[in-house]
């Protein structure tokens, strides 16, 4: 029984890895991006390859000029192989970016390919390969931005002066 409760702390604990990241990323958090990787952890994402230094580097100005971005997560699939573990997670990403039409939603979606690897007791990710199954771009509605919306509604922000960092730290 104690096998099976370590396994399912260790799945878990590589399923948090997938959601921090998605979190890290939609608040252009480079130092949450940083901690979901191993130090010399590499990532596919095709446009952007190769460490994880690399990584951020280029994705923290790519994701601030857009308005905003969100990672939604689903099926998450964890297998055990001693202190390595493979992952796949169904995303579907939206970008709310102004291309030459003007202001535009971008959805793409895929599966994150996680290599994690159990270090010092820590699960970090050592690769992520990003698998694309569909893009669809459609104008931008404006509600959002637009009154009264833009004044009655919470409105997420980049960075730790949105509401979740105080929220989740129990302030």
């Amino acid at each position: 029984m104690i096998d099976r409760v370590a396994a399912l702390l260790d799945k878990q604990e590589c399923i948090e890895l997938v959601h921090t990241l998605a979190r890290a990323i939609d608040r252009c958090d480079a130092d949450l991006i940083a901690a979901c990787y191993h130090p010399d952890a590499t990532d596919d994402h095709g446009i952007i390859k190769g460490s994880i230094d690399e990584f951020i580097t280029a994705v923290i100005p790519m994701l601030q000029s857009m308005q905003r971005t969100q990672h939604n997560i689903t099926n998450i699939l964890v297998t055990l192989h001693g202190d390595e573990a493979r992952g796949e997670a169904y995303f579907i990403a939206q970008h709310s970016i102004t291309d030459n039409s003007g202001p535009v939603e971008m959805f793409a979606a895929g599966r994150y390919l996680d290599r994690f690897t159990s270090r010092g007791g820590a699960w970090k990710i050592a690769h992520r390969l990003a698998v694309y199954d569909w893009t669809m771009v459609v104008p931008a509605s404006g509600g959002w931005d637009a009154e009264p919306m833009r004044s009655l509604l919470q409105r997420g922000q980049r960075g730790p002066g949105d509401a979740s960092y105080a929220h989740l730290a129990g302030h």
